[in-house]
């Protein structure tokens, strides 16, 4: 486990920030399952409303474009719980690829991310060169 110690190395979080981060990961999954809770009820009212097909058909329509928003959140949950439990394991700051401190700038604007800068943007830019691969792959089959 890498901790850096010079000025222009990002060093790990002090027990306060990691506290204070961990709140706002807490209101973050509250927020999202309270939102949930209230779609949930939103749709079940709805559908006791839907009395014609028009309506019914309008409703599953609206139901199914927030079945898709609920996966994406679905997916922030599970990431803000790992992130939790990564607090309790003592390894929130820490990044998941090279075991190098994240830092607090990146924490506080992605308080779930479990990689560094680099790493993410390695990441990425191998999700890019598979992706073009891919386009060129579609490409070379449709001739």
């Amino acid at each position: 486990m890498a901790v850096n110690t010079t000025d222009n190395e990002i060093k790990r979080l002090t027990p306060e920030e990691t506290a204070e981060l961990k709140k706002v990961l807490e209101q973050k999954r509250d927020a999202l399952n309270e939102s949930a809770r209230e779609v949930l009820n939103s749709q079940i009212m709805e559908e006791i409303r839907a009395a014609d097909e028009i309506d019914q058909a309008s409703t599953e329509y609206e139901h199914s474009f927030e079945y898709r928003l609920r996966d994406r959140e679905k997916f922030l949950l599970r990431k803000i719980e790992k992130a939790l439990q990564r607090i309790k394991d003592g390894e929130y700051d820490l990044c998941e690829s090279c075991g190098d401190p994240i830092g607090k700038k990146r924490l506080t604007a992605r308080p779930e991310t479990t990689y560094c800068i680099v790493c993410k943007e390695e990441q990425e830019r191998q999700e890019r060169m598979f992706q073009k691969k891919r386009q060129q792959q579609r490409s070379q089959m449709e001739f």
